[in-house]
C-alpha cells in the first residue's frame, strides 16, 4: 500500500512491454493493494501512453509477437477478463497492443500459463494473507518483484515468497547484474548462472575417497553382530 506508484508503473511497464513481453523475467501479473488499485491502473495507462504513444502499432519502441502460433495463444487471453487498457490486435502484423486485464478469475489460462506476451493481469488484494494465497497457487516464480517504501514490508515479503530471484522497487534488472546468481527454483528452473555461478552449475564435484592399504581394521567386515554401538561412535 505504500508503494511509489509512478516509479512502479514505469519499471513494471518497461519490463513487461519491452520485446512485447517476450522475456522470461517479465511480470506475469501484478498484485496491488485494493486501496490503490484505481490509482495504479490510471498511472499505468499514462505510462504506457508516454512510452508508446496513443498508437503503439506505430511506435518504434514497441515490438511484435514472434510468430502466428504465439500470437493466437496470447490473443486468446484477451477473452478471459475485462480489458482495462489496450486489447487491439492485428494478426497479419503479429501485433498485440499493450493490454491490462482486470481481475482474471483463478484457474483461467492467463493465470496458469507463462504469458510471454504483452498482456498484464492486475489483481487487487486487501491483506498480506490474501496476496500470499494467490501467489501460492503459482509457487516458486522465476522472479518476484516487491514495490514498497517500508524496509520492514520489503523484508517481510522477501521472506514470505520463495522465488528464483527478486528485486525491491525494480523489475527484471537483477538479471543484468553479473555479480548476482540468476536462476529459478523448483518448476521455474534449477541451478544458477553468471560468473562463478555458471562454472559451478556446469561443473560436477566428483567425490573421491583414498584409503591406504596399511590401515585395514576388521570392524568394517562381517560378522557385524554386537558392533552397532561401536559403529555409531566411529561414524557419528
Amino acid at each position: 500500500a505504500d508503494a511509489n506508484l509512478k516509479v512502479a508503473a514505469k519499471l513494471i511497464a518497461g519490463t513487461k512491454f519491452s520485446n512485447a513481453g517476450q522475456m522470461c523475467v517479465a511480470p506475469d501479473y501484478v498484485l496491488v493493494h485494493a486501496s490503490r488499485k484505481q490509482e495504479f491502473v490510471e498511472t499505468m495507462k499514462q505510462t504506457l501512453t508516454k512510452f508508446f504513444g496513443n498508437n503503439a502499432a506505430a511506435s518504434y519502441n514497441y515490438g511484435r509477437i514472434i510468430n502466428a502460433r504465439q500470437f493466437d495463444r496470447i490473443a486468446a487471453y484477451l477473452q478471459e477478463a475485462p480489458i482495462l487498457y489496450g486489447g487491439a490486435t492485428d494478426r497479419a502484423n503479429l501485433y498485440i497492443e499493450p493490454t491490462l486485464l482486470d481481475e482474471p478469475p483463478a484457474g483461467s489460462k492467463v493465470m496458469e500459463d507463462e504469458i510471454f506476451g504483452p498482456v498484464l493481469p492486475i489483481i487487487s488484494f486487501r491483506d498480506t494473507d490474501e496476496a500470499l494465497r494467490i501467489i501460492a497457487a503459482h509457487p516458486n516464480p522465476l522472479a518476484f518483484y516487491i514495490y514498497a517504501q517500508s524496509s520492514a514490508a520489503q523484508d517481510e515479503w522477501l521472506r514470505a515468497v520463495p522465488a528464483g530471484g527478486a528485486c525491491v522497487n525494480n523489475s527484471s534488472w537483477h538479471l543484468t547484474n553479473h555479480h548476482l546468481p540468476f536462476g529459478g527454483r523448483g518448476n521455474s528452473g534449477m541451478g544458477n548462472y553468471h560468473g562463478r555461478y555458471s562454472f559451478e552449475t556446469f561443473s560436477h564435484r566428483k567425490a573421491v575417497l583414498r584409503t591406504p592399504t596399511w590401515f585395514d581394521p576388521s570392524i568394517r567386515y562381517p560378522p557385524f553382530k554386537g558392533r552397532l554401538g561401536l559403529f555409531k561412535k566411529i561414524i557419528g
